[in-house]
């Protein structure tokens, strides 16, 4: 599972039983994120949760990454067996975007898509490891 966490929403995506593909989930407002959090672990198993840190393009851990950090510690405390993994998330949510481009649907937010994709990201380089 991964997560785009934000002040205001968070979004979620989650892989197959085979964590060969990932796909998104929803957008869920960031304050019922534990409740959702633990219906979720518990319905599908998750033992592992891929987290995004925007760090800038620098590779520095900014204002962002900071405030996500924080919140990251707090679900670490609210589920001590579950594994998160932090997941340098740069431009994920462009990509989302750019997978959206051209699309004549009415505009969605984005959050489910970039966890999906930083959730792909994270599935493919464990397989090229």
């Amino acid at each position: 599972m991964a997560l785009d966490l934000g002040e205001v929403r968070t979004g979620v995506a989650a892989s197959d039983p085979d964590s060969i593909l990932a796909s998104p989930l929803e957008v869920v407002p960031s304050e019922d994120l534990v409740a959702y959090l633990g219906r979720l672990v518990e319905e599908l198993g998750v033992r592992v949760v891929v987290v995004g840190v925007p760090k800038t393009l620098g590779g520095e851990v900014g204002f962002q990454a900071r405030r996500i950090l924080a919140t990251l510690a707090s679900l670490r405390r609210a589920f001590p067996d579950l594994r998160f993994v932090e997941w340098d998330e740069r431009l994920t949510t462009r990509v989302a975007a750019g997978r959206r481009a051209g699309k004549k649907k009415r505009p969605q937010r984005l959050d489910h898509l970039a966890a999906a994709t930083m959730l792909q990201e994270y599935l493919e380089a464990g397989r090229n490891a």
